[in-house]
């Protein structure tokens, strides 16, 4: 069984990329880089934190690196997603009270970036979207982040509504999860890595 570092230290994020690559015979462990995320680009903060991991504990690591983008804030908050305000419910307020008065539907779109680095080999991405649009909070207390405000047309339910399986087939994180196991790089990992490797 190949072993594989996930550069977050997020449990919620860790389980979500278990149960997405479930089955495809992987050990994966949650490896906390706290690197900052300077780059200007979903990919280079997502190469950030997959380089940092691989470096650091000699294992093939993914990185992921994600943002809302929604139109009728010229695509914002985009890279600062995560860093709007600082809790998950203030940043769902903060980004409301700025739509307030916009014209609806609020078209957004949720966008992610898996990178997968291995010692001495060029780190690789994968990218996943999802359109959507923004709604009030209809349910609270599943999901994480925008997930109770992101509602998927096609589906008639926000992100925070969704069963866990039925929400990887629709995610941003799900699709770009699902190019990066159809490229073939996650078959060829190998285990010629230290025995017990710790953050």
């Amino acid at each position: 069984m190949a072993r594989l570092l996930v550069a977050t230290g997020n449990p919620g994020k860790l389980a979500e990329f278990e149960e997405l690559l479930d089955g495809l015979s992987l050990e994966l462990q949650g490896w906390s880089t706290e690197v900052d995320e300077v780059g200007e680009t979903y990919e280079a903060n997502a190469a950030l934190k997959s380089e940092a991991a691989a470096a650091a504990g000699g294992l093939p690591a993914l990185g992921d690196d994600s943002g809302l983008e929604v139109d009728a804030l010229g695509g914002s908050p985009g890279l600062l997603s995560a860093r709007l305000a600082p809790t998950p419910e203030e940043r769902i307020q903060t980004l409301l009270s700025r739509l307030a008065g916009a014209p609806r539907p609020w078209r957004a779109r949720f966008v992610c970036v898996v990178t997968l680095s291995a010692p001495g080999q060029q780190t690789r991405a994968f990218l996943g979207e999802r359109w959507g649009e923004i709604v009030e909070p209809r349910v609270t207390g599943r999901g994480f982040g925008y997930d109770p405000v992101f509602w998927v047309p096609e589906v008639g339910l926000t992100f925070a509504e969704m069963a866990p399986e039925e929400k990887h087939r629709w995610s941003h994180r799900g699709a770009a999860v699902k190019a990066l196991v159809e490229s073939g790089a996650l078959s060829r990992l190998g285990d010629a890595s230290p025995a017990d490797p710790r953050p």
